[in-house]
C-alpha cells in the first residue's frame, strides 16, 4: 500500500508537466499557423544597423505592402540581392529617369548618420515590419540549422516517450500491486 501512493503522486506530476509541455507545443503551432494566415512572413535581424529600433536577435514580422503607399521615413525589409534580406529605413523616393512609373526607394540603417543610402527597386521590396519580438530571431535560427534542429526532434521524442511511456508502466506496477 505504501508503494502504491508514491507512484500515484509521480503519476500526476508526470501528467501535469506532459500536459503543460503539450499545451506549449500546441500553443506555438496555432501561433505559427496564425501568422501564415495572417500572412507575415519572419525574418531575423542580423545586423546593428537598424538599433534601437531593431536590434541583433529581433525576430520582426513583416506584412506585404502597397509599395505605392510607401514614403520617406517608412521602414521596408527588401531583397537587397539574390540571397540577402535586409530592413532599413525609406530616406528618399525616387522616380526612374526614364520611367517615372518605376519607383526606386533610397534606404540606409538608422544607425548610418550619412545620407549614402543604397536605392532599392520596388519589385525587391518584401513588405513593411509591422511587430517585433526581442531576441526570438536566436531561437528561431538555431532551430532551422544543425545541431538546433536535431535538438527540437530529439526534444519531440523525448516528448512523446515522456507522454505515452509512463501511463504504461504504472498501469503494469499499479497490476501488479493489486495481485
Amino acid at each position: 500500500m505504501s508503494n502504491k501512493k508514491p507512484l500515484i503522486v509521480l503519476s500526476k506530476i508526470m501528467n501535469v508537466v506532459g500536459t503543460v509541455a503539450v499545451a506549449i507545443v500546441l500553443l506555438i503551432a496555432i501561433g505559427l499557423i496564425g501568422l501564415r494566415v495572417a500572412d507575415l512572413k519572419m525574418f531575423t535581424v542580423i545586423s546593428g544597423s537598424m538599433a534601437p529600433t531593431y536590434e541583433v536577435g529581433d525576430m520582426i514580422f513583416v506584412k506585404d505592402t502597397d509599395y505605392l503607399t510607401l514614403k520617406e521615413g517608412d521602414v521596408i525589409t527588401f531583397m537587397a540581392d539574390e540571397t540577402t534580406v535586409a530592413t532599413q529605413r525609406i530616406i528618399e523616393v525616387v522616380p526612374d529617369e526614364k520611367n517615372p512609373e518605376v519607383i526606386r526607394f533610397m534606404t540606409q540603417g538608422d544607425v548610418n548618420k550619412s545620407k549614402e543610402g543604397i536605392y532599392i527597386h520596388y519589385k525587391n521590396v518584401i513588405g513593411q515590419p509591422v511587430f517585433k519580438i526581442p531576441f526570438l530571431g536566436y531561437a528561431a535560427d538555431l532551430v532551422k540549422n544543425p545541431p538546433g534542429k536535431y535538438y527540437v526532434i530529439a526534444f519531440g521524442v523525448v516528448l512523446l516517450i515522456y507522454c505515452l511511456l509512463p501511463e504504461s508502466l504504472f498501469k503494469e506496477k499499479e497490476e501488479k500491486a493489486e495481485e
